[in-house]
């Protein structure tokens, strides 16, 4: 860290604690040159993630969409809404965690059915519809019958 006195760009950190609600430190240095102190704040750089929808549109991520997605693919069915939420965030961080900064809703909506398959499969067959926008009862059926064979 560069001192703001004389430019040296070294330091001591002397003390530091947590600032504004623990969303950053704040850390007093000492200039290892001219030994005046002075405040630094470290705070995390958040990126936003960009959602590349269907029609090639682009919009930020929103965690609350995909829960209501959850919800709405859960609805009269047995399913907690802290599981859900659950579900949600650790959607969030697969994709925080992914390294990229620009993806794509088809990969967004894969992850969702993946996890909901595993909780409710009656859900997961409801958001599948209206993801792959099923047409007909066929396509309906195709998707019914990949589930029973994979049990």
């Amino acid at each position: 860290m560069k001192c703001p006195y004389c430019g040296f760009e070294e330091s001591k950190v002397v003390d530091s604690r947590p600032a504004e609600e623990s969303t950053c430190i704040r850390r007093r240095r000492e200039c290892l040159s001219c030994q005046k102190r002075f405040t630094t704040y470290e705070t995390i750089e958040s990126l936003p993630l960009v959602i590349i929808k269907k029609d090639g549109s682009r919009q930020t991520f929103d965690k609350n969409k995909v829960l209501a997605g959850l919800v709405k693919a859960c609805e009269k069915r047995s399913v907690p809404l802290n599981k859900l939420e659950s579900l949600a965030d650790e959607i969030e961080q697969v994709l925080l965690n992914s390294l990229e900064r620009e993806i794509t809703s088809q990969k967004i909506g894969e992850l969702v059915m993946e996890r909901l398959k595993k909780i409710d499969e009656v859900a997961y067959v409801r958001f599948a519809s209206v993801y792959r926008q099923f047409k007909d009862i066929n396509t309906f059926m195709s998707e019914l019958n990949k589930l029973l064979n994979e049990k």
